[in-house]
C-alpha cells in the first residue's frame, strides 16, 4: 500500500516538472523572439520540443541471469586478453 502511494506521488511530480519545462521552453523562445526583434533580426522559428514518450518498464533480473551475465563477460575479456598476448609473443 505504501509503494502504490510513493509510485503515485512520484509520477505526479514528474508530470509537474515536465509541465514546467514545457512552459519554460515557450517563455525562453519568446523572450528570445523578443530580444531579436528589439535588434533588429527576424524571429528564430524553433524546432518542435521532443514528444514525451513513456519510459519502458526496466525488467528484473534473478540472481542466476546476472551471474551468467558476469561469466559470459568475464570470458570474452579472458578471451580478448589471450589474443592481446598471442599476439605480443608473436612480435617478440
Amino acid at each position: 500500500m505504501i509503494e502504490f502511494f510513493k509510485r503515485l506521488l512520484q509520477s505526479k511530480y514528474v508530470g509537474l516538472l515536465e509541465g514546467e519545462v514545457v512552459r519554460l521552453r515557450a517563455e525562453n523562445r519568446a523572450l528570445t523572439n523578443s530580444l531579436l526583434g528589439s535588434a533588429g533580426f527576424p524571429p528564430v522559428d524553433f524546432p518542435e520540443a521532443p514528444k514525451l514518450q513513456e519510459l519502458p518498464r526496466t525488467r528484473r533480473r534473478s540472481w542466476h541471469q546476472i551471474q551468467a551475465w558476469r561469466e559470459r563477460g568475464a570470458r570474452q575479456e579472458a578471451a580478448s586478453a589471450e589474443r592481446t598476448e598471442a599476439v605480443g609473443s608473436d612480435r617478440g
